[in-house]
């Protein structure tokens, strides 16, 4: 999968999110920041992400995710 298809995945699924893409070997590295982010749990925000990419997990596609879920204050924009 190319870094933009999953860019798009997610920004699908969190309008207004910003997301940065990397691949690390065959680990992926996302930072998504958003405003949806605001109040929730570090748990709740990696949830939405997870939610956006389920079914690329579910047939193996993405594997080794891992990422920084920021809202825009906390990554100081």
């Amino acid at each position: 999968m190319q870094p933009d298809q999953i860019k798009s995945l997610i920004e699908g699924q969190i309008p207004g999110s910003q997301v940065e893409v990397a691949f690390e070997g065959s680990h992926l590295q996302l930072t998504v920041i958003s405003d949806a982010f605001n109040g929730l749990s570090r748990l709740k925000k990696q949830q939405l992400v997870y939610g956006a990419l389920s079914d690329k997990i579910a047939d193996g596609t993405l594997h080794a995710v891992q990422m920084k879920t920021l809202t825009p204050e906390e990554a100081g924009q």
